[in-house]
């Protein structure tokens, strides 16, 4: 038995990274280039993430900062929508402005367009998490992209001090977009020295290659932070599945293959239909394949948060859908 579980079961998050607005042309399938309109949803992997947890039945608190514009109060307004307490954001003036992504619902020859210059996210700072009161939570969840500049990185390993003093459990969804950071040497410093504080780890093969500083030294570097500490790390790989390591056993699953809109908000649906299934103490395993049939739904349908699916709609998806396919049975 991991010990943090049980605080996990708390099922009360708190949640550091950006939200902003996603365009999509519509309707779907039309490129960027010749979109005659567009949908504007919620959008940023902490507030998708934090949509995610709601929907099934988590609390969920989010922590960074929003431009003090029309953008921004879409944001906030978006965030009373799904219900997501938003006390500990902050609103930033002058030339600040929210993440802006204009994301296409269509696979082949897929096109995102990240706006993310004088990014207001960044502006969160010491001052803003040491106004958390870390004590009503389970955990705190950080995505990697808060520690990419300053002030949002010393504030964030902060938070971690402070969430840790707390004895709340550290979950990192390395989530590394390289077109946030100075240079990649910094970004593989600072992720490893946050993985050295995290409980729980997830992140693809790549992200894991490059934490570990080289191509195909991800999976080593996994299995190496898994053994040095009570900790759960989820290597994933694609079409190839997932390795999950507790430190006491390797489990191997496969995906839900399925007919997708879009390549875009997978990896947050994983992880919020992964840790709201910790949260239930379901087995580590059925928690890994509910986070993977989250993934398999939201690739079919337009927009992240939006499309993060309901525990109704899961359990549905997964009664058509009774295992998931290993390697060997997708067509390639």
């Amino acid at each position: 038995m991991i010990p943090f579980l049980e605080k996990i079961k708390e099922n009360n998050f708190v949640i550091l990274g950006r939200a902003g607005m996603d365009l999509y042309p519509d309707p779907p399938g039309t490129k960027t280039e010749d979109a005659a309109q567009f949908v504007a949803t919620l959008g940023g992997s902490s507030a998708n993430i934090a949509v995610a947890l709601v929907k099934h039945g988590c609390k969920a608190s989010l922590v960074t900062s929003v431009s003090d514009d029309a953008v921004g109060r879409f944001t906030l307004n978006q965030l009373d929508k799904y219900g997501i307490d938003r006390r500990y954001i902050r609103q930033v003036g002058g030339e600040f402005r929210n993440s802006l992504a204009l994301a296409e619902t269509r696979i082949e020859d897929h096109q995102s367009v990240i706006y993310r210059n004088g990014a207001a996210d960044f502006q969160m700072t010491v001052d803003c998490v040491e106004k958390i009161d870390f004590s009503p939570f389970a955990a705190l969840i950080t995505t990697g992209t808060v520690f990419a500049a300053e002030p949002s990185r010393s504030s964030a390993f902060h938070a971690i001090t402070l969430a840790k003093q707390a004895g709340l459990p550290i979950i990192f969804d390395v989530d590394y977009r390289p077109y946030s950071w100075p240079s990649p040497d910094i970004a593989s410093e600072v992720y490893s020295k946050v993985a050295a504080l995290s409980d729980i780890i997830i992140g693809n093969d790549e992200e894991f290659d490059f934490m570990a500083g080289g191509k195909n030294l991800g999976l080593e570097k996994a299995q190496a932070l898994a053994a040095e500490a009570n900790r759960l790390i989820v290597y994933k790989m694609g079409e190839k599945g997932a390795i999950t390591y507790t430190g006491v056993e390797e489990i191997h699953t496969g995906i839900y293959p399925v007919k997708a809109l879009k390549p875009t908000g997978a990896g947050d649906a994983f992880m919020g239909g992964f840790i709201a299934a910790l949260a239930q103490g379901l087995p580590i395993k059925e928690c890994i394949l509910r986070g993977s049939a989250s993934a398999a739904i939201v690739v079919t349908r337009v927009g992240c948060s939006p499309a993060m699916p309901t525990p109704q709609e899961l359990d549905e998806f997964l009664q058509e859908h009774p295992g998931p396919k290993k390697p060997e049975q997708i067509k390639k």
